[in-house]
Formats: C-alpha cells, sequence, structure tokens
C-alpha cells in the first residue's frame, strides 16, 4: 500500500504539471467556435492531441531517469520503494491516454460540453475502483494489479474522450488534413501558449512541495495536519474550478466573435457566481469545519492541529477564489503570459519574502505566507484586467491565435 501511495504521489504530481495541455486547449477552442472555424476547430484539437501524445511517449522513455531522480525524495524504506518501481514502471504506459485526455477535456469545454469531461471522468474512476476490486483482491496481483486497473481505465476513458468528440464533429462538413498536423506557425504558437502555463504549473507545484516540506520540519502532526487542510482546499478549487471553466468558454466564444458586451457581461456574471461560491464554502468551513476534520481523520492529535489552522482555510475561498476565476478569463483570452507573469511576481516577490519575514511563527507563518500568496495571484489578475479592459486590448489581439 506503502509503494502504490508513494507512486500515485509522484503521478499527481508529473500529471498536474502537464495541465496545461487541458487548459491551453479550451482558450483556442473557444475563440474558434466564437468565429464558427471550423477547421481552426479541428487543426487545435489535432495539433493538442498529437503534442498530448508526443509528451506521453517521452515520458515513457524516460521513465527510468524519472524514477531514479525521484523517488529518493520520497525517503521510502527498500520494501516501498520496491513497490513503488513495480507500479511506476507499469502505470507509466497510461501517460498518452491521460495526457491526450487532458487535450480531449480542453476541447470539450471550449466547445461548451461539459457533460462531457465529466462522463469521462466518471467511466475512468469506476472502471478503476471494479478492475481494482477484481486484480487486487480477486486475483491477487497487488500492486501490478492495482497499477494495470489504472492503466485500463485511462485508456477507455480515452476512447470514450474520442467516441464523444467524433460524434460532436460528424456534422460540421470539415475534414482533418495533413496540413494541420503540419502548419509549424500554428504549432509554434501551441508551444509558446503551453510554455506560459507549463511554468506557471512549475511555480505552483513549488510553492506546494515548499509548504508541505517547510511543515514536515515542524513535526509529523503539523505534517499530516496540514495534508488534511490541503486536501479540502483542493476540494474548495475544484469546486470553485466549475464557474472558471465556464469563464473559460465563454469568454474565449465572446473575444472570438470580437463581443465586447458579451466578454464583460461573463466576466461579471461568472465573478458573482465565484464569488457567491466561495462565501457559501467559507460558511460551511465556519459551520462545521470542525466536525469535518473528526470525520476525515480518527487521529485525535492531527485533528486538534488542524483545527488550530482551520480558521486560514475558512478564510481562503473568499481569497483565493479570485484567482482561480479570474485564470478562467485569461486562459478564454489566450493571455495565459499574463498568468505566468502574475505567478511568478506572487511566488518570488511575495511568498517567500513573507515566509521569510514571519518565519519564526512556524506553521503560522506558512499558512500567512500561502494565504498572501494567494490574494497576491487574484490581486494581479485583477490589476491586468483592468488595464486591459481600460486599453481595449482584449479584442486588439484576438487574430493572434487563428
Amino acid at each position: 500500500l506503502g509503494g502504490v501511495a508513494v507512486a500515485a504521489t509522484l503521478f499527481s504530481m508529473i500529471f498536474w504539471a502537464f495541465g496545461f495541455l487541458r487548459m491551453g486547449t479550451t482558450g483556442l477552442v473557444a475563440q474558434a467556435k466564437g468565429r464558427n472555424d471550423s477547421y481552426a476547430l479541428r487543426k487545435w484539437l489535432l495539433q493538442s492531441v498529437v503534442f498530448a501524445a508526443v509528451t506521453g511517449v517521452l515520458l515513457i522513455i524516460c521513465s527510468p531517469l524519472i524514477l531514479h531522480v525521484a523517488l529518493p525524495f520520497f525517503e521510502a524504506s527498500g520494501v516501498v520503494a520496491r513497490q513503488a518501481e513495480i507500479y511506476f514502471q507499469t502505470r507509466i504506459f497510461s501517460a498518452p491516454a491521460v495526457l491526450i485526455n487532458y487535450a480531449l477535456i480542453g476541447w470539450l469545454i471550449g466547445m461548451q460540453k461539459p457533460k462531457g469531461p465529466l462522463l469521462i471522468l466518471v467511466l475512468g474512476n469506476a472502471v478503476n475502483i471494479v478492475l481494482d476490486l477484481l486484480f487486487v483482491l480477486g486475483l491477487g496481483w497487488a500492486t501490478q494489479g492495482a497499477a494495470m486497473a489504472t492503466v485500463i481505465a485511462d485508456y477507455l476513458a480515452l476512447a470514450l474522450g474520442l467516441l464523444m468528440v467524433r460524434r460532436i464533429l460528424a456534422h460540421d462538413g470539415s475534414q482533418f488534413s495533413r496540413e494541420m498536423v503540419f502548419d509549424i506557425a500554428a504549432f509554434r504558437r501551441l508551444i509558446m501558449l503551453n510554455r506560459h502555463l507549463f511554468v506557471r504549473t512549475l511555480c505552483l507545484l513549488s510553492v506546494q512541495a515548499f509548504f508541505t516540506a517547510q511543515g514536515a520540519r515542524l513535526g509529523d502532526e503539523v505534517l499530516a495536519a496540514n495534508a488534511l487542510l490541503l486536501n479540502l482546499m483542493v476540494l474548495i478549487s475544484n469546486g470553485l474550478d466549475g464557474f472558471a471553466h465556464a469563464a473559460e468558454a465563454l469568454t474565449g466564444e465572446s473575444i472570438g466573435k470580437g463581443d465586447r458586451r458579451q466578454f464583460h457581461q461573463v466576466v461579471k456574471v461568472t465573478g458573482w457566481c465565484s464569488l457567491i461560491c466561495g462565501g457559501l464554502f467559507c460558511l460551511f468551513l465556519g459551520l462545521g469545519g470542525n466536525s469535518l476534520l473528526g470525520w476525515l481523520t480518527n487521529i485525535p492529535e492531527v485533528a486538534e492541529q488542524a483545527s488550530v489552522y482551520l480558521p486560514w482555510l475558512i478564510a481562503m475561498p473568499l481569497i483565493a477564489v479570485w484567482c482561480f476565476w479570474l485564470d478562467g478569463v485569461f486562459i478564454g483570452a489566450v493571455r495565459t503570459d499574463m498568468m505566468q507573469n502574475t505567478m511568478l511576481i506572487a511566488v518570488v516577490i511575495v511568498f517567500l519574502p513573507v515566509w521569510f519575514l514571519f518565519r519564526d511563527l512556524g506553521n503560522q507563518g506558512l499558512w500567512l505566507a500561502y494565504t498572501v500568496f494567494m490574494a497576491a495571484r487574484g490581486l494581479g489578475l485583477i490589476w491586468v484586467y483592468r488595464h486591459f479592459s481600460k486599453n481595449d486590448v482584449w479584442f486588439a489581439a484576438r487574430h493572434e491565435f487563428i
């Protein structure tokens, strides 16, 4: 079990780093949809899928090096490390399926087909659970069985995603062509767009890793309490991301149409919805946070530690909602350069200095730095949004990625 947990954590970090394949595709597709450009819809789909497939194959080729470099950081025992290797060496073959699915999900969101990603995720998780029970408990294949279950589930989810895309494209009257793949200028733009998102994601991963490492230095109970609270933060962010995804698709469509009124209306509506949802999360955590912690862990010491830092989490939805929501706006507008730049500023100029100044406060100082970091991300994006709106930048470069 420990080996599976270690390897699964490693895969989560790897695949999260390539989340740009989803985000980058959405904005391009949403704008193409706004222009009613069926050629561009197919071009961005094909180029994103090819890019994802090549990246997945490269991950397989580089897997021995990845395992050699990453595994020592977990400081696992010999037995756990060996089981982690077994799991990793099998599950790595799902990388092309996972990354292509990112591209397909991004395409479906850009096409305003939100049921598609939901069905893909539900099928993948359901098949994974069933095959885990069969392979691990039924056939006794242990660690390798768990990895095989995930690989099969990922490829079945990919098959469903491809089927959905095929059905959507069946009646658009256009065809795929070789020129779509070999449009070097467009592919260069796609790589540049994904580069911005990749740097942004690495910054976010670095903050999360730093937060975990500093928490570990404060003791096992603090580490466990922080992990518990951060898991709740992930759930909150997933809830708020629903409105961000709507913003991605609808703002991108508005820019593709050249409809300024619709663009600002979408920003306003998704912003208010995000803010209300964030407020409800704060209310829920404020009223039932301690009870929730008791349900999530059966270790009283961990629950007690987590309750000490719970006020930070209670405030977080209304602080973080701004960056989650505006990320969606900037993705739809294909202005990922600003997402990258504001993230770099938030990490280098805000998070690290605040932590350094308040490090003597221990975990309270760590949570203070993390909270100010999230606020800085939102404030940076708000400033850029206001500047772009004042100078009509959103629509000035709307043909750049055609």
